[in-house]
């Protein structure tokens, strides 16, 4: 029972297999079908040779109109790109900003080294800041100090106040 369902299951597929086609069997259907294609090429030939004159007429004016937008597409790339010219003058002039900064710092770095140089070694440096700042005096002087300005006083009408 079993050898003859396997028979009508093969049976069943094996009609719908196609066969392999031979080479003949495409070069025969390619000259059927010649006529037709050279039917087709010649009726696109007539509908694009009339654009194809006018675009080999026009082909010097396509050109030039090509290079002058690739001459300004790269010209806004060059002017206003990532790396352009404008951010490239930004970046300068923070470069010279940050430059006059540095030298200003190291001006002062250099009056400090030698405040500091002199406070070390010199005597009258020394005796000037002890002065200033710890309010010292030689015997025989008086130091004198400025009042600390009293704050001033809220005004009694509140008119003023907004």
């Amino acid at each position: 029972m079993r050898p003859y369902r396997v028979k009508c299951f093969l049976m069943k597929y094996i009609p719908k297999i196609a066969r392999i086609p031979r080479p003949e069997d495409g070069l025969r259907a390619m000259v059927e079908r010649a006529p037709q294609a050279e039917a087709l090429a010649a009726s696109w030939i007539e509908r694009v040779r009339p654009l194809a004159i006018r675009l080999y007429t026009l082909r010097r004016r396509i050109a030039t109109v090509a290079v002058t937008l690739l001459a300004a597409s790269l010209f806004v790339h060059v002017m206003f790109g990532a790396n352009g010219m404008v951010v490239y003058k930004q970046k300068r002039a923070a470069y010279e900003a940050l430059r006059k900064q540095i030298i200003q710092v190291q001006q002062e770095n250099d009056r400090y080294t030698q405040q500091i140089q002199g406070l070390k070694s010199d005597q009258k440096s020394i005796e000037k800041e002890a002065r200033e700042q710890l309010g010292y005096a030689k015997p025989g002087e008086y130091v004198y100090v400025p009042p600390v300005p009293a704050k001033p006083a809220a005004p009694a009408n509140h008119s003023a106040k907004k």
